[in-house]
């Protein structure tokens, strides 16, 4: 599934999952065993093939909404969904339009949703299933003990590769402060760094369709996800070629966009970030610019930070520079120089001489140099 159809697809889960009126309309229908057709959206393209059934324009409610299933033909709401606009009606679609549907009611969602780009909901009768429609993409839903039970699958599995990035990009601090960096270690962490925000979509797929019964998952999934994103673009920041145009938003998302298998190639992470290497990434050195560190020791505006890059050029400078020539940077000042200077001390020491903690009490390992 592509980033739109994703979109698309969190989008309708939105509008229908539980703790909202709709939700609880199609759960007396399945309770009611009467199946039903409903289309979410009242424009014109929709509306042209309406035919027959009754005129009914009142209040959105799950009662009135259950009671109107029970006749044959389609129910059509307001594209908020905050009211009903006809029962009992036929819908004609193109019937050219091509299906992979067998029921006569789930082919004609299937292509009244092709047809008009509109959301359709499609309950069986006999097999209580939910079956939601929109363009091209078709998405079955699920009891939410079985969705529940996955999501706390895929937490777990989010956790774990949270952990698995806290130590790479801690081993990648220490060779930073050292200047022993490698293309491996830096194309490492922003595979690593993919991986998490790939499994993070996941995990939210399943608190959109959770609702309100997600809340407590989502607060977890925020907490494990606070700075990913923009660690990473200050890592293209620091590592990507000088020579390459693209921004680091834009490098972001073609690593993302890599399917899974030319993600596990650290090559292909290299060649985004501007680097052709025919050997190994491990024997290539690279020296990053700071901008990741010194935003984290010191919370400097944009624009002094990147005087500092300019001035000195790499992190290397940056940690040999005494007050005095941090203080020359345009912007920084004495006061913010001695500032930045003491804390950068303070930074190298613990991370070269101290054994962090990660989130579940364990030390994170370092990797021997």
């Amino acid at each position: 599934m592509n980033k739109k159809s994703e979109e698309l697809l969190l989008d309708c889960l939105k509008k229908i999952a539980p703790g909202t009126e709709l939700r609880l309309g199609i759960e007396y229908i399945l309770q009611g065993k009467t199946g039903g057709l409903i289309v979410v959206g009242d424009s014109e393209e929709v509306l042209k093939l309406v035919n027959g059934g009754f005129y009914i324009g009142c209040s959105f409610s799950p009662a009135k909404f259950y009671e109107l299933a029970k006749m044959d033909g389609a129910i059509i709401l307001s594209s908020d969904g905050k009211r009903i606009l006809y029962a009992n009606t036929h819908l004609f679609p193109n019937p050219d339009i091509k299906t992979s549907e067998t029921g006569t009611r789930h082919r004609t969602a299937e292509r009244v949703a092709k047809q008009t780009n509109t959301l359709v909901i499609s309950i069986s009768m006999k097999r209580d299933v939910v079956t939601i429609y929109k363009g091209d993409m078709r998405h079955m839903l699920e009891e939410s003990r079985v969705v529940l039970s996955k999501a706390n699958q895929a937490l777990q599995t989010l956790e774990k590769y949270k952990e698995g990035l806290d130590e790479l990009t801690f081993n990648l601090t220490v060779r930073e402060l050292e200047d022993l960096v490698t293309l491996f270690d830096v194309t490492g962490v922003l595979q690593r760094s993919s991986i998490v925000q790939r499994t993070e979509k996941e995990v939210k797929k399943y608190i959109c369709e959770l609702g309100v019964e997600g809340r407590l998952l989502n607060m977890q999934v925020e907490e494990l996800m606070a700075n990913i994103v923009n660690d990473s673009l200050n890592i293209i920041s620091d590592y990507a070629h000088p020579d390459i145009g693209a921004e680091p938003f834009e490098m972001k998302d073609r690593i993302n966009l890599l399917s899974e298998g030319e993600l596990l190639e650290l090559g292909n992470i290299a060649k985004i970030l501007g680097y052709d290497v025919e050997g190994s990434l491990k024997e290539f050195d690279i020296h990053p610019r700071g901008l990741r560190i010194v935003s984290e020791v010191r919370r400097l505006p944009r624009s002094i930070v990147t005087n500092l890059i300019d001035k000195f050029g790499n992190l290397k400078n940056i940690l040999n520079a005494n007050v005095e020539e941090l203080s020359e940077v345009a912007g920084m000042g004495k006061t913010r120089a001695r500032s930045l200077c003491d804390r950068l001390k303070k930074f190298s020491e613990y991370y070269l001489y101290n054994e962090p903690y990660n989130r579940k009490g364990g030390v994170i390992p370092r990797i021997k140099i």
